[in-house]
């Protein structure tokens, strides 16, 4: 069998918060107004996964303006180049009201108790 060996691994810094957003958005056309700095202060206490998941939002959000309201024939008569938009900054900020953090400041506390009691050095 083998034997379990439990790693805590710290939320993402302010730096490694907006390492994260480059290479999710790696490819991603943004905006003039994006400022990735800005937007990696804003996502205090959110998890690698969950900035995954605010960068998949954000560069949706365009897309769906877009096709509001349309059809499913309006939607393919639609130019590729129209369904290409960059994510603004607005679009960021609307993605983090909408994607919760998924751990809290209880699993922070109990992570940080159980790390000094079990944790190796």
């Amino acid at each position: 069998r083998r034997l379990e060996k439990r790693i805590y691994i710290p939320l993402p810094t302010e730096k490694g918060r907006e390492d994260l957003l480059k290479i999710n958005l790696k490819g991603v056309e943004l905006a003039s107004d994006v400022k990735l700095a800005e937007v990696a202060k804003k996502l205090d206490g959110y998890s690698g996964a969950d900035i995954t998941n605010v960068c998949r939002d954000a560069a949706m959000m365009s897309f769906r303006r877009r096709i509001s309201g349309l059809n499913a024939e309006q939607i393919r008569m639609i130019p590729k180049e129209e369904l290409e938009l960059p994510p603004t900054m607005e679009d960021f900020t609307n993605a983090i009201k909408k994607v919760n953090k998924s751990v809290s400041n209880d699993d922070l506390e109990r992570y940080k108790k159980w790390m000094e009691e079990f944790g190796s050095t």
